[in-house]
Formats: C-alpha cells, structure tokens, sequence
C-alpha cells in the first residue's frame, strides 16, 4: 500500500495544527503507521501533543511518532558548501561572527527542507500515512508551487549561472576580492535539487497525496480559504475535505451569544455551498484547550465521527483546471450532470459567478484572469469551459 500524504492548512490561527494533530493520532489509532511533521516555521505540534518533538522522528505515543524541522541543523547537513559560501560573501561585505551564520539561513529553507523530508518519508515504506502541520496558506502555496519553479530555474538559469560563472572566475578574481562560487557550491545546488525529483509527482497524485483546508466561521477565513482552494486547484492539487472548526455548541444558549450563533449559521452555509461537492467536517468550540494526547485523541473523534477512516480519500476528483490554448486561457470547471439550459454565468469585480439551477458558486478568480474579459462558455461533456480574451480588458 502506498503511504497516504494529508496536508492541513488554513488562516493563522483556526486550529490547523489541532486538526492535524488529531488526524495523525486517529490514524495511529486505527493501526497505521503515522508519522506527524510540520512545515510551519512557528513549529506547534510539540505544544500540541505536549511532548518535546526534534529533528528526528520522535515515539508520540504507540504507532504514532512526531517531527519538527529545524532548518539552520539542515542546513549545515545537507548544504553546507553553499553555508561556508554565504558567510564568506557576508562576512566580505563586512557583517562578522554570527550574525553572518544566522543571516546565511536562507528564508523558505524550512519549506524546501520539508518538501525533501516528506518525499523521502513518503518513499520509504515505513509509514502507512504521513500528515503535515502545513504554514498558513500563503505559505503553503508557496511551498506547493516550489517544485514548479525550481524545475524552472534549475533548468534555464542554473546551467547558465554555473557557465558564467566558471568562464568569469579568472577575470573577476583579479579585479575583485568577492568570493565566487566554486564547483562545490554548484553540486551542493544539484545535489539538492535533485533530492526533490519527484515532489511534484508526489503532490498532484490524488490517490496519494490530499489537501484539507481548515477554516473558521468568520467571512476574512472563509474568503482565504475560497482563495487558497481555487489556486490548489490551478496548481493540479487536490483538496478532499474542510474542516469547519470552533462553531458555537447548540449547548450555548445564552441570549449574549445569539447573533454570533446566527453568524456561525450564515457562514457555515457559505462554507458548504462554496466549496461543494466537498465534504464538511465539523468540530465544535472545545470547552478546554486541546493540550496533550487525550483531549486530541477526543477532539479527533468528534472530527471524524461519520469518517470511520481519516485517511481515505474523502473526495475524488479535480475540481477545475486552467489551460492555455493558443493566446487564450480556458478556466474548467468540473459540473457533472449539469443541463446546459440551467447554466448562468455572470462577473463580479473578480469573482465569476456560475449558477446551476437554484445553485450558485462564487470563484475567486486567479491575478492572471482578474483583467481578462470571458470571451465565451461552452459544456464539454462535464466540464464547462470559460475562454478568456487573450489581452487584459
């Protein structure tokens, strides 16, 4: 069996690190082998857990074991050449001791160190499902659109850098005292780089590898989320569920308490409606503060109470995708069974607005459609296509 990725990310602050927490240790419960980690520099799960977690996987409890990154220890394992090659340059244009160590940290290492570890875990058959504690979702779109873009540059720059640089070095060491890379640094870069072949591959895979969003009943969560869904989608990843966290209990009653519960109500609405056809978790406001392995462990049944395996893929299927076709691009988006006489299609500021019946779904455009007019719509089998003009309106 091939080892389950989930990912959980979110708005900083709606409990993404609880959730996945939780997850992870319903997962041990059921019998699987689960390793927890996180890409979130702000590292939480060892408060979660309430147990000292490091760099190396660490016994939670049972058959559930944690990881946090530390990326200045990763850096001097696996990047040490290009480390000595950075101080050097720092400590030349006069910053000494260990501000230069400290400042020769990269920011997004953390990311790209994580991207390297999750594959080698994911490959190594030791672990039946693997779930991350990912960034807020700025964050985690930058880390899931790294391998696009370092496939990129390590294609089209690097060589040309690692030529011109070879072929200057005689020059530029007589008229200047800057320190210029070495071979060293240039294979310390592939050698990297190539520890993340296959991330990609890893990531798009929806029978490996799903994405749950965490949100909160609030309109700016909601909104990000809503965000973060259609660019995952732009990006060929699969999102299988959202968790739906800290909704007032029906417990509450209370008159102070009445319009926020009403609000919860709108909002969980929208939730559902906006990111149909996919599942909604739901999980109560916890009376206590979910520390430590038991209240988790309670926390997660709740969670996953009609889910009987957390693991599974809770949703198949690609819910849009973006393609150029000559100088246009064509938005996708998956409307199975729809008639074609129910379709409308409308544009809000930078929203589209789709309507299928009495059911509507507002999409958060891309920046790359936000000035594009919809040049036309047509269904092609389950999937109704919106071409967009090739220049910006």
């Amino acid at each position: 069996m091939s080892t389950r990725v989930l990912l959980f990310t979110g708005k900083g602050g709606v409990g993404k690190t609880s959730v996945a927490a939780a997850t992870a240790l319903r997962c041990a419960d059921a019998g699987l082998r689960t390793l927890v980690l996180s890409t979130d520099p702000a590292h939480s799960l060892a408060d979660a857990f309430d147990v000292p977690l490091d760099t190396e996987e660490r016994c939670i409890e049972g058959s559930l074991y944690g990881q946090q990154l530390d990326a200045t220890e990763r850096l001097e394992e696996v990047w040490s050449d290009v480390q000595h090659y950075l101080v050097e340059i720092l400590q030349w244009a006069g910053v000494q001791g260990i501000e230069a160590e400290e400042l020769s940290v990269i920011p997004g290492l953390d990311e790209l160190f994580s991207l390297s570890d999750l594959k080698r875990y994911a490959d190594s058959g030791a672990w039946d499902v693997v779930v991350v504690d990912c960034g807020p979702t700025a964050e985690t779109i930058r880390l899931l659109s790294l391998p696009d873009v370092l496939s990129w540059y390590m294609d089209r720059v690097f060589p040309v850098g690692r030529t011109l640089t070879k072929a200057m070095r005689p020059l530029l060491s007589r008229v200047t005292s800057i320190p210029i890379a070495g071979d060293e640094v240039f294979d310390a870069t592939r050698r990297f780089y190539d520890g993340l072949d296959g991330v990609k591959a890893l990531l798009a895979d929806g029978q490996r590898t799903s994405i749950r969003l965490v949100v909160n009943p609030e309109r700016l969560v909601i909104a990000e989320a809503r965000r973060t869904a259609t660019y995952l989608g732009l990006f060929g990843y699969r999102v299988d569920a959202v968790v739906a966290n800290r909704l007032l209990p029906d417990e509450v009653t209370d008159p102070w308490f009445k319009a926020w519960k009403e609000a919860h109500a709108e909002h969980l609405a929208t939730i559902e409606e906006s990111f149909a056809p996919l599942p909604v978790l739901r999980a109560e406001l916890a009376a206590e503060e979910l520390v430590g392995v038991d209240r988790l462990r309670q926390f997660g049944e709740i969670l996953y109470e009609h889910t009987p395996d957390p693991s599974a893929v809770l949703h198949d299927g690609q819910p849009l995708r973006l393609e150029r076709r000559g100088g246009a691009h064509v938005l996708a988006l998956h409307l199975p069974f729809a008639d074609r006489d129910e379709l409308e299609l409308g544009r809000r500021d930078d929203e589209l607005l789709v309507r299928v019946g009495p059911h509507r779904r507002a999409l958060l455009l891309p920046d790359s459609l936000k000035r594009r007019a919809v040049a036309g719509a047509t269904m092609v089998d389950d999937w109704l296509e919106i071409t967009f003009e090739e220049e910006p309106a």
